[in-house]
């Protein structure tokens, strides 16, 4: 048998010649989909310049499920899926968390797991081949269905997650941020945040009950870019999925939506720091919105776009206001925020203030002028090769298209979109979904 250094070598070299295959044959790689009869949906790109795989499960389980008053409780599963293994009928024995980290290391794979706002994340990379990949997927599928959630243990990472909550909050930029969030969400589960009291609420029964009620067969979403063919990745994706429970899944609840807000509303928050952090913004889109390719150009134009944006001319480059300051939007499977960030001395905080406010209403008016949008549309279709330049890369586009219902095709015809928008749709775009006149405005440190 291959030996594991062996095999990690010769992947190394793989990879070390495939380099311009990878970069220019990737965006063209077909997606396939299927469904599986647990219910579970299947994504796969075949990549094979490189024997390796990468694997990304979810399901709909993010910190947007969790209840308010246990807020935290999807991270503490995700948390907990990686500190012991129960025993089980079949002969298999149960593993704490120092033999899962010994297990993966003479693997030399990697699984993960971690909770987003929409979903709750597990991530698998590993050689493929056949017998490493295989115990790889058993290993993986044991933490996927038969979590042990130790008390102890999450005792233990509890009080661990209570003392980092409050070494936070000490940070101005903390404190800005929670302000932000409640302003913008409200009661939404978006604004949400684990407190030392919420984490309190959380024992190893909620762990087990919402790993039961989330964490199905039939729930999962399962995309995977490799060097694997179809039949190998359904198997992989069946071993993986085999210890959840099976059977028809019910409907979730649907998760209320976001609201917008009704009027302007702001915030002064005293903080003796150096810097006052000043955010500014309002409830953004969904990811599926039709006008989500006319937002990311308009906002690489205003905020986004580092040193070219309009932000970074009128604030910094103008008036010295702040060394960077910035925009984006976070559309999810709820309506994320737009933001627009920046630092500045304490003194200056009214006035970066009034500058972006100020760009915003101009920009939300007006549009982007012709150049600028040339200019975005280059820079932003130039660098199109980086964004799928890697198996994790492409990897997460996958991911993208299979949580938001996306075309199969979307990579395939992303440039040419974005170099059919006119300023005209930007600015449509832009009207629908900002109203300057109705941000929320949080601003710490600075003078009242």
């Amino acid at each position: 048998m291959k030996t594991l250094k062996t095999i990690a070598a010769r992947a190394l070299l793989v990879s070390a010649g495939a380099i311009f295959y990878a970069q220019s044959a990737w965006a063209l790689l077909p997606i396939q989909h299927w469904t599986e009869d647990s219910g579970a949906r299947v994504w796969l790109v075949e990549s094979k310049a490189i024997p390796m795989v990468d694997v990304q499960i979810d399901f709909d389980a993010g910190s947007r499920r969790d209840p308010a008053a246990q807020a935290g409780l999807a991270a503490a599963s995700a948390l907990m899926s990686a500190k012991g293994v129960r025993a089980t009928a079949t002969g298999d024995a149960a593993m704490d968390e120092n033999d899962l980290g010994e297990a993966w290391a003479d693997l030399g794979a990697s699984f993960e797991a971690g909770a987003e706002r929409d979903g709750l994340v597990f991530t698998l990379r590993s050689l493929t081949e056949p017998d490493l990949l295989e115990r790889a997927a058993r290993l993986a599928a044991r933490q996927l269905g038969e979590p042990s959630f130790p008390a102890p243990v999450w005792q233990r990472e509890r009080a661990r997650w209570e003392a980092g909550i409050k070494e936070a909050d000490t940070r101005p930029g903390t404190v800005a941020s929670k302000a932000f969030s409640t302003a913008v969400y409200g009661t939404h589960p978006y604004g949400q945040r684990p407190t030392a009291e919420t984490l309190a609420r959380i024992g190893v029964e909620d762990l087990q009950t919402f790993h039961t009620r989330y964490q199905r067969a039939c729930r999962a979403r399962v995309a995977i870019v490799g060097a694997l063919d179809r039949a190998q990745a359904q198997a992989l994706a069946r071993t993986l999925l085999a210890r959840l429970p099976q059977g028809e899944c019910t409907p979730l609840p649907p998760v209320p939506e976001v609201q917008p807000l009704a009027q302007a509303s702001g915030q002064r928050i005293p903080f003796a720091s150096a810097q006052a952090h000043v955010l500014v913004g309002q409830p953004g889109f969904v990811r599926r919105d039709p006008d989500f390719l006319a937002l990311l150009v308009g906002n690489h134009i205003l905020g986004g776009g580092g040193f070219t944006s309009r932000l970074t001319n009128e604030v910094r480059e103008k008036r010295g206001l702040s060394y960077s300051v910035g925009s984006g939007f976070s559309p999810g499977l709820n309506a994320g925020a737009f933001v627009v960030g920046l630092q500045t001395r304490p003194d200056q905080a009214a006035q970066a203030l009034q500058v972006t406010q100020d760009v915003l209403v101009r920009f939300v008016a007006e549009g982007p002028t012709e150049a600028e949008l040339r200019a975005a549309k280059d820079n932003l279709i130039g660098g199109f090769a980086l964004r799928i330049d890697s198996n994790r890369k492409l990897l997460a586009n996958v991911v993208n298209i299979a949580w938001n219902d996306l075309p199969l095709d979307y990579l395939e015809h992303w440039t040419d979109r974005v170099e059919a928008l006119t300023v005209a749709d930007i600015r449509a775009a832009f009207q629908r979904k900002l109203q300057p006149g109705r941000m929320a405005s949080v601003v710490v440190g600075g003078q009242p």
